[in-house]
């Protein structure tokens, strides 16, 4: 089971989102918890005003609504609506919201059954929920007992399995044509917006890519630039945009250019801690592995949850270079970890046929091997790590060098008005 947990300033949309799909035959009122009747038997603005009443308890709360997917595999499509109400309670008891009013949704409009969640993180007594970390501690200990408690094909399962393989699986990836365009970006964004570490929109969009999505500005002297605005489109199988692009403002997350610079600047240092996997990774590659293109060190990083996403020029020409790391779900511009792991000094790596030998090979060894701490050894053993160091640290051979005893001993330099005897 994967849950998301998304925050907003109007429960009316979220309310509105949900009931919407009900009007199109693609999802279900399935229960409710802390109504005075069953949800279903209250008109639509009924079930809204209890909502919106419990929110007007503390008019200072200006993110007030809470939409939560909980989403279990393929393969669990037999489940009944009563074992969704079921893991729905537990699960809003566990996380604090045990107390709250909430609408539960099952949506029949993906490839796996999932269902939705509406609430408000204002108390009956108009006290706020505090939702920090909510996501990382209360919501990740609850779904690991969830899905224990009813026999839940657990998400590290789920998500091995993606860090492996790297490819995105088939009902993910977007086909213009195939899917509602409008559903298929929103689940991408979804998933990555919310849970990779990106500092640009670049950094943001080598990850988009993967699943043929693309966020774009506009040209320059466009509006849309101009005034700051962004939009999503679907990419084709040759990372080309078709279609029509979608503001970002339409969509029910709100990933305007003026949200994503908030996250921009809290990423920033977030993945600061994972920066070192990342140029250590890179480096082992080097050390353990014959490397000629940076197709070679993408088919290394790979199996190690590392995918690198490649910017070239209409000739061909690469120019830049992106690292993702899946398991930390960290993004980096290659040159923001240092000019050896920047498109040109990958491509200088790779001309480099031996390491022990060159002093541009030694000069990178010993930049980023030895300065970069920890190394994880477990990847080389003791025994080349030391010929490693050996050779980075054994001086080059000087013609130039006389030893000490055959140096001409200089005359010592007479003061004024000294003289030999």
């Amino acid at each position: 089971m994967v849950a998301v947990i998304n925050t907003g300033s109007s429960v009316r949309s979220i309310f509105n989102y949900n009931e919407n799909k009900i009007d199109a035959g693609k999802a279900e009122l399935i229960g409710e918890g802390n109504y005075p009747s069953a949800a279903c038997e209250l008109q639509k603005v009924s079930r809204l005003n209890l909502l919106l009443k419990q929110l007007e308890l503390n008019l200072n709360v200006q993110r007030g609504s809470v939409h939560i997917s909980l989403n279990f595999d393929s393969s669990e499509n037999n489940l009944s609506k009563e074992k969704l109400m079921e893991i729905a309670y537990s699960y809003m008891d566990k996380i604090g919201f045990g107390s709250q009013p909430y609408l539960v949704y099952q949506h029949y409009d993906a490839g796996h059954p999932h269902i939705h969640i509406v609430s408000v993180k204002v108390k009956s007594d108009g006290k706020r929920i505090d939702m920090q970390n909510i996501g990382r501690n209360q919501s990740e200990t609850a779904r690991k007992e969830i899905e224990r408690a009813f026999n839940l094909v657990p998400a590290q399962n789920c998500q091995k399995e993606k860090i492996l393989n790297i490819k995105p699986a088939s009902n993910t990836v977007i086909k213009y044509g195939i899917a509602e365009t409008k559903k298929a970006i929103t689940a991408v964004l979804n998933v990555v917006i919310p849970n990779y570490k990106y500092t640009t929109l670049g950094e943001l969009n080598a990850v988009l890519n993967l699943y043929n999505v693309t966020a774009v500005q506009g040209s320059k002297d466009s509006r849309m630039f101009l005034h700051k605005g962004l939009a999503y489109q679907i990419l084709n199988d040759k990372k080309q945009p078709v279609g029509v692009p979608l503001k970002a403002s339409s969509f029910y997350m709100k990933p305007t250019l003026a949200y994503l610079e908030i996250k921009f600047a809290t990423n920033k240092t977030g993945r600061n801690p994972n920066l070192k996997r990342v140029k250590n990774a890179v480096d082992l590659a080097f050390l353990q592995n014959r490397i000629k293109s940076v197709s070679d060190l993408d088919r290394i990083l790979i199996k190690d949850g590392i995918k690198t996403s490649e910017r070239r020029n209409e000739q061909g020409i690469l120019y830049g270079l992106t690292y993702i790391d899946h398991k930390t779900k960290c993004v980096f511009n290659g040159s923001s970890l240092g000019k050896s792991y920047s498109a040109s000094g990958i491509e200088e790596r790779c001309s480099i046929k031996s390491f022990s030998t060159g002093s541009a090979a030694l000069k990178i060894l010993e930049d980023n091997i030895l300065k970069n701490k920890p190394l994880q050894t477990s990847f080389i053993s003791a025994g080349e790590l030391q010929n490693i160091i050996d050779s980075v640290l054994q001086p080059e051979f000087s013609a130039d060098y006389i030893p000490s005893q055959l140096k001409r001993k200089k005359k010592r330099k007479k003061g004024k008005g000294q003289s030999d005897y």
